[in-house]
């Protein structure tokens, strides 16, 4: 079944493809999100979170991997458009916030907790928020 024509058939089913694709994405963050009041805890947080990925993403030391998968974070947030639209509630406000939370987690995996200290800017309780938010152990 389709419209009789190659291109529009194209052009609807790569239409189709995008809004399935985007709708995995949102199921994701909805599956990654922090729970409860971490969300919250997240949002405050999120200068200090931006300052830290700038500082990790220009450190030579960690795995090159790491800094490309921060480059690539950074970039996102850099960009105006976001994977969920600031109008629909509550996810249109922390998407950011929570694509940050899974992308540090994933860095701590990798490059370790001491990293992650070593370039926190800001206070011990914020660091123990960020600790909490990402699922780090602190010892």
């Amino acid at each position: 079944m389709g419209t009789g024509s190659f291109w529009w058939d194209l052009l609807i089913a790569i239409a189709g493809a995008l809004v399935l694709a985007w709708l995995a994405l949102v199921v994701a963050l909805l599956v990654a999100r922090p729970r409860g009041g971490q969300l919250k805890e997240a949002l405050r947080l999120l200068p200090d979170l931006l300052r830290l990925l700038r500082r990790l993403a220009a450190d030579k030391t960690l795995p090159r991997g790491v800094r490309v998968r921060l480059g690539l974070l950074l970039a996102y947030l850099a960009l105006p458009i976001d994977l969920v639209p600031d109008f629909i509630p509550v996810l249109g406000y922390a998407d950011d916030a929570i694509i940050v939370a899974a992308v540090l987690r994933s860095v701590v995996r990798r490059a370790g907790l001491d990293a992650v200290r070593k370039h926190w800017p800001g206070s011990d309780d914020g660091f123990a928020a960020l600790a909490r938010l990402t699922g780090m152990n602190l010892p």
